[in-house]
């Protein structure tokens, strides 16, 4: 069971990274007028993607300056994600393992 949870919150830690990716892409491709954000689908997409990504964004970007219109707070909350993916979250199931097997 215990490693059930863990694959669960391994696997949601990546598909948010996947998500901050893709919300950072299309927010380039909105930019540069590339995607219109009138059609139905396309703001349907991009309203999901914002409502996904804002909370972990929000965060960073209140302490990470925008670098000459450049927002990097995605790759710092990457950065973040993956470490704590790779180097928190089993280091936080180690004493379940050890106890439950």
């Amino acid at each position: 069971m215990t490693g059930f949870i863990f694959y669960v919150i391994s696997g949601l830690l990546s598909l948010l990274v996947f998500a901050i990716i893709a919300s950072a892409i299309l927010s380039w491709l909105v930019a540069f007028n590339v995607i219109n954000i009138r059609h139905p689908v396309a703001s349907g997409v991009v309203r999901f993607l914002d409502a996904v990504t804002r909370p972990v964004l929000a965060p960073f970007q209140r302490f990470i300056p925008s670098l000459g219109g450049v927002d990097i707070s995605p790759i710092v909350a990457i950065l973040v994600i993956q470490a704590a993916r790779q180097y928190l979250l089993p280091w936080l199931f180690a004493p379940l393992f050890r106890i439950v097997g």
